[in-house]
């Protein structure tokens, strides 16, 4: 599995401007749904926000990968954005999150949702990658570096 093959440009956010976790949240669903336009916004961020319920997605280092699925999608999507203040997203590590990660994914594809999480996951783990998605400033420049490492995995 490819990172650009779920995230497209145009759902990539290089500076969120909330500061809560819903806040987050809403903006994330939101790049999604103005490009993939058949989405509810509100059914889908009632998903996400039922998920967190269950236990914050907030792995710590100052990462997230908020996570859900429904039926109203027929393959993986995903939204990137960053907070460069930083939010409180309930993380693991009760630090401030600045990388948010979001996958949406169909409710019958346990296989694909979870090798994606797992992937992510290593992804945001390197210290120097998740340094420089903060070093960056364009979603085109984002992008660029979840194709390098795309193309180096």
């Amino acid at each position: 599995m490819r990172i650009v093959d779920i995230l497209d440009k145009r759902m990539i956010i290089p500076d969120l401007s909330s500061t809560t976790k819903e806040g987050v949240l809403r903006e994330l669903v939101r790049a999604i749904t103005k490009v993939e336009k058949q989405l509810n916004e509100d059914h889908l961020l009632e998903i996400l926000l039922e998920r967190e319920s269950l236990g914050s997605t907030g792995i710590g280092d100052g990462v997230a990968i908020p996570h859900g699925k429904t039926n109203e999608v027929d393959r993986m999507l995903a939204s990137f954005g960053r907070s460069l203040a930083g939010t409180n997203f309930d993380a693991l590590d009760g630090k401030p999150t600045h990388l948010f990660f979001l996958l949406v994914a169909p409710e019958n594809s346990a296989g694909i949702h979870l090798q994606a999480l797992a992937k992510i996951s290593r992804l945001m783990k390197d210290h120097l990658f998740r340094k420089r998605l903060l070093e960056v400033n364009s979603a085109e420049e984002i992008y660029n570096l979840f194709a390098e490492e795309d193309k180096s995995a």
